[in-house]
């Protein structure tokens, strides 16, 4: 650490010694002693001090000091790790092949993304017809200097010939929307600033709507957003002048979204005061005194309309069916009182695609894909057939196409490309990556397993061939376990890292995600959040009991939701892992509904406001307000980034400081920063710096060199 960073601070520091690794010496380290200030919050009664609360302000050079002095105890302790080069190495290694996007048309054109393998953004080609001659439409690269400008979306207008994308600088979830010519590439008119949460709804070539929040006062990256707003923009007039549609005062609403049906003919509006659940509004764009009509006008389910014909509405919804259901219910009478199951609810999970006048039914049967196709009738035509277990995405296109692009995958499949034939029901393959990866060296086998109330969980392990459970193999245990996210089979390019240096992955699938339906996911929300930990315990015991590994050689991982996840396992069983990697965590649990859109995940975390009962719930999980003085807690990596408006970097950095004033023991508590980085990082660099210095921390507090360390490479 550079001496310069404490004397700014004027802050002393305190000494700990990282536990000794097979042929290395142990690196002896100091971090910050961080102040402490007076603030004490009162819930139901109950004085709550917070002496970290001076870090929440992320735009004092008082807390700019306090990052840099973390970040340089951080990089010190992580250069000492001799092996640390050779895991990035491998990394860019690996990741150095040609990774395509499935193609979609626009107009006479299939657009696709094309990584040549290190590039920090993929560019957008496109050519003239499948069989045309590739050429490059967008190159994110391009954006800036350093890489940390990127592409966050493009959406064309129905014929083509004009565009919208959006930028995103430094990993913010803030955007600009810039129109092009898609003939010549050329920019159209100014672009739009600052908008947050959105997707762009082109209204034939005239103009297209589109969300955002107004400024927030105070730090555009930490600052509470409220109220959305739908607004229209005309091509060619300012900003300025855009007109609100839905949203602001009036209807104030904390997440609005529009889309039109394929033709046109109808605009749909969801609008959510949190994550789940929505309203759903249609209005026929062919009625020049039409206005948006609720279909559904309360919060309680999430609805979707997936296409029409004619004045038929397809909506696909969760209301009295928790799996999924798809409805067909005409616009003259579109509330839910007139709604026919077109596809009924089953046991299985479903989601669901339009393409080429079909519906295609993608259900979940124990976490693992099956699609079916049905005509605009509800009749099933086919199961279709998919290369193997594993998750299959893409089945979307428009209503005249014959053929469409998927994807499929699995954790020893990397994501490979199919052409389908919609008449035949024939797949192709389209683009196979060269991986430097054997599938055949390696095995996936799901379990299921007792959670701590008896439940049965599923969960994915996978390693090497002939790997002997020993109870001595490095085990990387990542989870979820919220906001009904579903955690499927996938490749990951950096796993192989890890998997070939001799290391167990596993991924259970935790109550609070989708996996099973909705029930799945309430059974992890508000008061029952504690079954989410309980599960991601159980599983690192299950782990441990079958052999797989032990405490010593178990890491623990989980971001944003996934990083409360880890800070609550940590603090809740700081005896279950030899190393915790809680990243972008939801770590405060009293005030997180105090920055950005945090007030929207109330659905799932409930607030220190609701109730007495709900206050005292959170308080004695929230990770902050769980550590405990004088305990011996994991080695800890935590990282965050300081464009995260998400969940901002001041939830990691109280969580840091708490855990570095409480922790007793020889395992390192440091907490990375990253700059110019948002909720994920901002570009391919940065996220593989961040995953060697995971992937070297890991083994190197296990005590294990792995063999790649061993190499000359």
């Amino acid at each position: 650490m550079k001496l310069i960073s404490l004397l700014a601070l004027g802050l002393p520091a305190a000494v700990f010694v990282s536990c000794n690794t097979p042929k290395e010496t142990a690196p002896r380290s100091v971090y910050p002693m961080t102040k402490k200030v007076d603030t004490v919050d009162t819930y139901h009664g109950v004085a709550v001090s917070d002496p970290y609360r001076w870090l929440e302000n992320d735009t004092t050079q008082e807390t700019a000091q306090w990052v840099e002095a973390q970040n340089d105890v951080t990089f010190a302790y992580l250069k000492n790790i001799n092996y640390r080069d050779r895991v990035l190495k491998r990394l860019e290694s690996i990741y150095n092949y040609e990774r395509l996007g499935a193609p979609s048309r626009e107009g006479d054109h299939y657009y696709y993304f094309k990584n040549d393998g290190l590039q920090n953004h993929s560019v957008l080609y496109r050519k003239k017809g499948i069989n045309g001659t590739p050429e490059v439409f967008l190159d994110p690269n391009t954006f800036s200097k350093d890489g940390t400008t990127g592409l966050s979306g493009i959406f064309f207008t129905k014929d083509g010939a004009l565009a919208t994308y959006l930028i995103s600088e430094g990993g913010s979830d803030w955007r600009k929307a810039v129109v092009i010519r898609t003939a010549d590439k050329t920019i159209v008119e100014d672009s739009l600033q600052d908008i947050k949460f959105s997707g762009i709804a082109w209204k034939g070539n005239e103009g297209f709507y589109y969300s955002s929040y107004d400024k927030p006062k105070g730090s555009e990256l930490s600052a509470k957003t409220q109220h959305h707003k739908l607004f229209y923009h005309k091509l060619g007039t300012p900003q300025s002048q855009d007109k609100l549609v839905f949203g602001g005062e009036e209807t104030p609403r904390r997440y609005i979204g529009a889309y039109l049906t394929d033709d046109e003919r109808f605009l749909v509006v969801s609008a959510a005061t949190s994550t789940t659940g929505n309203e759903l509004y249609v209005q026929d764009l062919k009625d020049p005194k039409g206005h948006l009509v609720a279909v559904v006008n309360n919060f309680d389910n999430d609805h979707e309309v997936l296409t029409n014909v004619g004045t038929r509405l397809l909506i696909h919804t969760n209301l009295n069916a928790p799996n999924n259901r798809i409805v067909v219910v005409d616009f003259s009478n579109p509330t839910p009182e007139h709604w026919k199951d077109l596809i009924p609810e089953t046991e299985n999970v479903m989601k669901a695609d339009a393409a080429g006048n079909r519906i295609f039914a993608n259900y979940m049967v124990d976490v693992k894909t099956e699609v079916k196709q049905f005509d605009f009738n509800g009749k099933l035509e086919r199961e279709i057939e998919l290369p193997g277990i594993g998750t299959a995405t893409g089945f979307k296109g428009k209503p005249e196409d014959k053929e469409l692009y998927y994807s499929f995958t699995s954790f020893t499949y990397p994501t490979t490309i199919f052409k389908y034939d919609i008449a035949s029901g024939k797949s192709a393959l389209y683009e196979k990556p060269k991986v430097d990866f054997n599938p055949e060296d390696y095995e996936t086998k799901q379990v299921f397993y007792e959670s701590k109330d008896g439940t049965k969980i599923p969960m994915f392990i996978v390693y090497k061939k002939g790997l002997e459970l020993n109870g001595k193999n490095p085990t990387w245990l990542y989870a979820y376990g919220g906001f009904s996210v579903s955690l499927t089979p996938s490749f990951a390019t950096s796993r192989v890292v890890w998997l070939e240096n001799g290391g167990i992955y596993a991924q259970p699938n935790l109550r609070g995600g989708g996996e099973y339906g909705e029930k799945w996911h309430l059974a992890g929300t508000k008061l029952n959040k504690q079954n989410v930990f309980d599960d991601f315990i159980a599983a690192g015991e299950y782990l441990i009991k079958e052999k797989y590994t032990s405490s010593e050689y178990l890491a623990i991982s989980g971001g944003s939701n996934g990083g409360l996840l880890v800070g609550a396992t940590m603090t809740q069983r700081p005896d279950l892992a030899k190393v915790a990697f809680p990243a972008v965590g939801v770590m405060d649990m009293l005030r997180y509904h105090k920055f950005t859109a945090g007030a929207g995940w109330a659905y799932d975390y409930g607030t220190a406001d609701d109730s007495k009962e709900m206050f005292e719930y959170l308080k004695k999980y929230s990770p902050v307000h769980a550590l405990k003085a004088g305990v011996k807690y994991p080695a800890t990596l935590i990282t965050t980034a300081d464009h995260d408006d998400r969940v901002v970097p001041a939830h990691s950095f109280k969580f840091a400081a708490t855990l570095q004033e409480h922790h007793q023991g020889e395992n390192p508590v440091l907490i990375r920063v990253d700059v110019k980085s948002g909720h994920s990082s901002s570009n391919l660099k940065k996220s593989l710096e961040v995953t060697a210095d995971q992937y070297a921390f890991a083994w190197y507090n296990m005590g294990v060199v792995p063999p790649l360390a061993k190499d000359d490479m």
